[in-house]
């Protein structure tokens, strides 16, 4: 195991390889509509995000909450799945759960947003209308590229600014504040997470290897283009070295150890590197692997259920 990074040392790093990306800054958000469900008010919302583009989002608010009450960043997938987006907190999927409003209705706020080029977004790209899904993703890459940015790097962006505005809404509690989702979702909260340590609780799920083992496996084509940060393979970092920024915060990652995804060598990696840094700083039982058995990149009820009860016991 290599020696141990200086946390502000690996944040820069981390931030130099996201490209000519703005800061995150506190939003002037809109709400666009507003309607009460039997459990839960969903607000329909949007902000500018610093570059020329409208973020959407949801934010989902339990009735008859105390305030300030502890909130969730909830984070979707990719999946192809590009006309779901920040719906995919809310739609009821075929396992029977919908991940926001397990959470909403378990008493947390939930803020969910679309990623670029995806749910509302699915047209915000160089060809407008034009193009949508794949074909938007890819020209939003290829134009961030030529900007000095990168498509993971400006996804970041917006979902560090959400957090700026979920954290100063008068509702939620800012010292209790958690993030999660699966796959792209995993990735956004592992990177959300390190970056920013409001923060207080992280549950990646089917999302967590290291990038070296991941290219090693030569199945470079199963993952979509946003997954492709410029530099990282010769930067010195990989994921161990964003997992451990966590530290000591609390931090629970759920996956299945046949993943092709996360090559399970690279997760316990990263789980060996981080837990030292996690012992270190005095939390090693505020680390932990959920590894699910003949599981492959999937997001079961079980992960579900183990994410949202994890909150609840950290938050």
């Amino acid at each position: 195991m290599d020696m141990m990074m200086c946390p502000h040392e690996t944040r820069h790093k981390l931030w130099s390889l996201l490209g000519d990306i703005p800061p995150p800054f506190q939003p002037q958000v809109s709400v666009l509509s507003a309607r009460e469900e039997p459990t839960y008010r969903l607000e329909h919302l949007s902000f500018a995000n610093g570059v020329g583009d409208t973020v959407y989002g949801y934010m989902l608010l339990p009735r008859d909450i105390e305030t300030p009450a502890p909130a969730i960043l909830y984070h979707h997938e990719h999946g192809g799945k590009y006309s779901l987006g920040k719906d995919a907190a809310i739609k009821v999927r075929e396992n029977g759960y919908a991940p926001g409003l397990a959470l909403v209705e378990a008493g947390f706020i939930v803020l969910a947003i679309d990623a670029y080029g995806f749910g509302q977004r699915e047209h915000q790209g160089p060809g407008g209308a034009s193009e949508s899904g794949a074909s938007t993703e890819l020209s939003l890459f290829k134009q961030f590229l030529w900007q000095g940015r990168s498509l993971w790097g400006m996804m970041v962006h917006d979902d560090l600014t959400a957090l700026r505005y979920l954290r100063a809404r008068p509702e939620v509690d800012p010292a209790r504040i958690g993030a999660v989702g699966m796959s792209l979702g995993g990735s956004r909260t592992t990177w959300v997470a390190a970056l920013d340590e409001t923060v207080k609780a992280a549950a990646p799920i089917s999302q967590m290897t290291r990038y070296r083992d991941f290219a090693d496996s030569g199945n470079l084509r199963m993952h979509a283009i946003y997954y492709y940060v410029p530099g990282m393979l010769v930067s010195g970092l990989d994921m161990e070295h964003i997992v451990a920024l966590t530290a000591p915060r609390h931090q629970l990652i759920l996956t299945g150890d046949l993943d092709p995804l996360s090559p399970i060598d690279g997760i316990h990696k990263v789980m060996a590197y981080a837990g030292e840094v996690y012992r270190a700083a005095g939390a090693p039982d505020n680390l932990a692997l959920m590894l699910y058995e003949g599981v492959a990149h999937a997001y079961l009820p079980a992960m579900v259920e183990a994410s949202r009860d994890f909150f609840l016991r950290v938050l």
